[in-house]
């Protein structure tokens, strides 16, 4: 089943081994990831900023979230990290530089 998922925030997540990475999500995804953590998936997740301007970059990722990957439910027992392309790589750049952050 696909997600329909509108990505409205940028976050920050620390895997457990201390490394960090950028995430394009929403608050239902953030509210995962912060379980993720109170259940040691992952390290600590923070957001970043809040209400981002939904550009051409923004959807063009969140459509490719939404056809690759499915939103967790409560009952997860791990994190799953999207992986990227190197094209939504250098969308998430955009996006990045888009709303001042790096």
């Amino acid at each position: 089943m696909k997600s329909n998922e509108e990505l409205t925030l940028i976050e920050e997540i620390t895997r457990n081994d201390g490394t960090k990475y950028i995430e394009i999500s929403n608050m239902v995804q953030n509210g995962r990831a912060e379980l993720a953590a109170e259940r040691g998936f992952i390290k600590e997740v923070r957001i970043l900023q809040l209400n981002i301007p939904h550009s051409a970059h923004v959807a063009k990722y969140e459509q490719y979230i939404n056809e690759n990957f499915t939103m967790p439910d409560e009952d997860m027992d791990h994190f799953e990290e999207w992986t990227k392309t190197d094209e939504m790589n250098k969308e998430i750049s955009v996006i990045l530089k888009e709303n001042h952050i790096g």
